[in-house]
């Protein structure tokens, strides 16, 4: 099957290349032709200049372009569509979306306004939420559902018109209050830095939280304000409750206060789980910590949460935001928000994967009565160690009558695992030649 992304060169149609590249025949176009051929070769999809031409050789053509001009795309390449095909798009709004569909795709289209409620900063899909607001369902729908389904995605059914109240709630009230507050940090002129000095853990999360959103394109944002029908409403209660809330403070009202903030509290549903997962992500964080503080002097292999690249070293130093690793002459400083520490498990694979194999043979000699495979089943838990096999046994004159010669090929990853095994030998008894 033939998947077509318009805007497959940048943001969230780039990462959805990642997604289907390996299941089927992906083809993008751009704005910026140059770009666009770099990026279809570093993925290993193919490029097309034109979105008409890319309309009509698509089975199913995924709309991924800024909000505001998602309209003006669908009409364009409407009339190129094959028969049978399948429109959709990926905007956070869907009632403009679905308007447009409606009114200019030929009868024999189907069409599917979606919207991935997740980033292009996303790697996995399991557990993220998408949301299909068809007003009818042809032979596609089912496919479409099913794959989404399969991928442990979290799919809802809805009406644009549900879709984008709630998202009015999820995306407009909250970037608005949020930005709205980064906004009031930079009128005072705050040092965020100094302030972490003060900070406690939920102060830091809420900043991430607040980061997170400012530091998304601010074009997108402010469209995903703009275009959003029920944003007024939600901009204008949202300030007359700031007002409301100042005022009661500033008049010393007390009891107001109280009341304002029983109510919302307990409009808020569930304060259990919510504080449950609160408490889950201040425990992630000071594990974390903790792990490596107790790590330094050690080996850890410590994962780049958006590259995916594994650095592995010795851990020499940590503070507040950074981990410095070192492995032979190189020293690498990396962002304690930005890595996940590897399990013990995933480091030994990762080694096996990547290091070069240390072989050595060797011979020791053990009383007559050793039970040979205790050895070995015990030299396998020695850190570091691969493989270890029985390649020789000799009772030849220089050995004594109630002793034997063992050798050992051992594989490792490190020279110092090699010594650990040779200790172990003498302390079942051996002697090493």
């Amino acid at each position: 099957m033939n998947i077509g992304i318009i805007g497959g060169t940048d943001g969230l149609g780039k990462t959805l290349v990642y997604y289907f590249r390996d299941e089927f025949n992906v083809y993008i176009t751009g704005t910026d032709h140059k770009k666009g051929r770099a990026v279809a070769q570093e993925l290993g999809v193919n490029y097309i200049e034109s979105n008409a031409g890319l309309a009509n050789i698509s089975d199913l053509l995924v709309i991924s372009v800024p909000i505001q001009h998602t309209s003006n795309v669908i009409r364009e390449v409407a009339p190129f569509m094959k028969s049978g095909s399948l429109m959709v798009d990926v905007t956070s709004v869907k009632e403009e979306p679905l308007k447009t569909m409606k009114e200019v795709l030929p009868e024999n289209v189907e069409y599917i306004p979606t919207h991935p409620v997740f980033g292009p900063r996303t790697t996995r899909l399991d557990n993220q939420v998408i949301v299909l607001t068809a007003d009818k369902k042809g032979k596609w729908y089912d496919k479409v559902y099913n794959y989404l389904a399969s991928k442990n995605m979290r799919v809802i059914e809805t009406t644009a018109e549900k879709h984008d109240f709630m998202m009015s709630i999820v995306q407009v009230l909250t970037h608005f209050s949020f930005i709205s507050t980064a906004s009031a940090i930079e009128k005072l002129k705050v040092d965020l830095t100094e302030s972490e000095d003060y900070e406690s853990p939920i102060y830091n999360l809420m900043i991430d939280m607040i980061a997170r959103i400012v530091a998304q394109n601010p074009y997108l944002t402010y469209n995903i304000q703009s275009m959003n029908n029920n944003g007024p409403k939600i901009r204008n209660t949202f300030a007359e409750a700031v007002i409301e809330l100042r005022d009661v403070i500033n008049n010393k009202d007390e009891d107001e206060f109280v009341n304002i903030a029983i109510k919302a509290t307990k409009h808020m549903g569930d304060i259990t789980n919510a504080l449950g997962r609160s408490d889950k992500a201040i425990s992630a964080l000071s594990y974390e910590y903790t792990y490596l503080n107790n790590s330094i002097g050690q080996e850890v292999g410590l994962k780049h949460i958006y590259s995916g690249k594994i650095h592995v070293g010795t851990l020499e130093s940590i503070d507040n935001k950074t981990a410095v690793l070192r492995n032979g002459t190189k020293v690498k400083k990396l962002r304690i928000a930005n890595i996940r520490i590897l399990l013990p498990r995933e480091l030994y694979e990762w080694k096996l994967e990547n290091s070069n194999k240390i072989t050595s043979s060797i011979s020791c000699v053990f009383p007559k009565n050793v039970h040979v495979e205790t050895i070995q089943n015990t030299v396998m838990n020695i850190n570091n160690i691969i493989d270890i096999s029985l390649t020789d046994a000799y009772t030849g004159p220089q050995i004594a009558d109630d002793f034997i010669s063992l050798t050992f090929e051992v594989i490792s990853l490190e020279k110092d695992a090699i010594e650990d095994v040779k200790n172990l030998f003498t302390g079942f008894g051996g002697v090493i030649r």
